[in-house]
C-alpha cells in the first residue's frame, strides 16, 4: 500500500511517516473501525477526492473504536484549524467550519507538537 509522509513544515518535524489516504466514500465511512489500535508512525488522512461531491470534514467520531487518537483538522491549504489530543472513544468531535481534511494518528503522540495554525504537508513516502 503506498502511504504518505505527514510533515509539519511550521515546525520543520515529521508527524507520521506511513499515513494512508481515505478519499473515497467507502473509505471514508469506514475510518479506522475494524482497527485495534494504530502505531505511533501511523495516520489515517481523510480528505475529498476532486471526483466526489460529499461533505467536506467538520467533524469527526469516535463510536466503535477501540483506542484512543490525535486528531488534526486541516483547511484547504492543509493548515491545522484545531487539534485534538487523545479523543477517546465513543466522542462527538466539536464542528470545525473550515476543514477541509482530518489527520487522524495514535492517541498520544502529539504531545503538543502541533499548534493551530501550522502548516502541514502530505509528502510521498
Amino acid at each position: 500500500m503506498h502511504h504518505l509522509i505527514a510533515f509539519n513544515t511550521t515546525r520543520n518535524a515529521p508527524i507520521a511517516t506511513k499515513v494512508a489516504k481515505a478519499d473515497t466514500s467507502a473509505s471514508r465511512g469506514k475510518g479506522l473501525l475494524g482497527r485495534d489500535s494504530l502505531a505511533a508512525d501511523e495516520g489515517l488522512y481523510i480528505t475529498l477526492s476532486p471526483t466526489l461531491s460529499v461533505v467536506p470534514c467538520p467533524t469527526i467520531h469516535t463510536f466503535f473504536m477501540k483506542f484512543p487518537i490525535d486528531v488534526l483538522f486541516l483547511d484547504a491549504d492543509l493548515k491545522v484549524e484545531r487539534v485534538i489530543e487523545d479523543m477517546r472513544p465513543w466522542r462527538l468531535s466539536a464542528w470545525v467550519p473550515a476543514a477541509r481534511g482530518v489527520l487522524e494518528l495514535k492517541g498520544g503522540v502529539l504531545k503538543g507538537a502541533v499548534k493551530i495554525g501550522d502548516a502541514i504537508e502530505m509528502r510521498p513516502s
